[in-house]
């Protein structure tokens, strides 16, 4: 993503609240763990991560304790066969990591040309050197750390925040997880992905009291 920030030299804002930049530093790091499978540096920092769920409320408790137990648990190389068993396969990927594929059935559809639309308005773009297009999961939860953490009070807020993740991850997201789940081969990606639902359940849920 480039102009006016790239997701990866973002300005943060100055912030006291800290579970806002909690929030936008899990979406941070679902976004990295969805794009690759962990580095030897990832996975060092999980080795002294914390347990405790990095923000606050029961249901995220237990799924965090165990993508870190799966992480602590795995080795570089099998985490790498494993991203590249379930997104990276010959042929047909077992499981597709694009909302465009949960929305309607197939890749680069209208979904695709929606959000393309809602990110120029927010005066966002794909990077050219990306290698995912734009309704990628892990493109999505940057987008959402974006709106969350970034500088930009006209388009970093609250509202802007409701609006992507009900349009854009919250139609599909939790799919894209069941289908992880329901793939013998996922150790670290179930994982992730039951973690991953917890913490979109978590989103869901206060962006309700929003409406209410």
């Amino acid at each position: 993503m480039s102009s006016p920030a790239s997701v990866s030299s973002l300005n943060f804002a100055a912030a006291d609240d800290s579970e806002e930049l909690a929030r936008a530093e899990l979406y941070g790091l679902l976004s990295r763990l969805w794009l690759a499978p962990p580095d030897a540096e990832l996975l060092q920092q999980f080795q002294v991560a914390v347990t405790q769920a990095p923000e606050s409320g029961a249901l995220l408790e237990a799924p965090w304790q165990a993508l870190v137990g799966s992480l602590r648990a795995t080795s570089l190389a099998a985490a790498a066969a494993e991203y590249e068993a379930l997104f990276l396969g010959v042929g047909k990927p077992e499981v597709f990591a694009y909302g465009s594929y949960y929305l309607t059935g197939f890749l680069n559809e209208k979904p695709l040309a929606a959000l393309r639309s809602d990110l120029a308005a927010l005066g966002l773009a794909r990077d050219p050197q990306a290698m995912e297009t734009e309704d990628h999961i892990a493109y999505g939860f940057e987008v959402m750390r974006y709106l969350i953490a970034g500088d930009d009070v006209a388009v970093c807020n609250l509202e802007r925040q409701r609006l992507f993740f009900r349009r854009h991850l919250q139609p599909w997201a939790e799919s894209l997880c069941d289908a992880v789940v329901a793939q013998p081969r996922a150790v670290v990606t179930r994982a992730l992905a039951d973690f991953t639902r917890a913490f979109l359940q978590v989103e869901t849920q206060g962006f309700d009291l929003l409406e209410t």
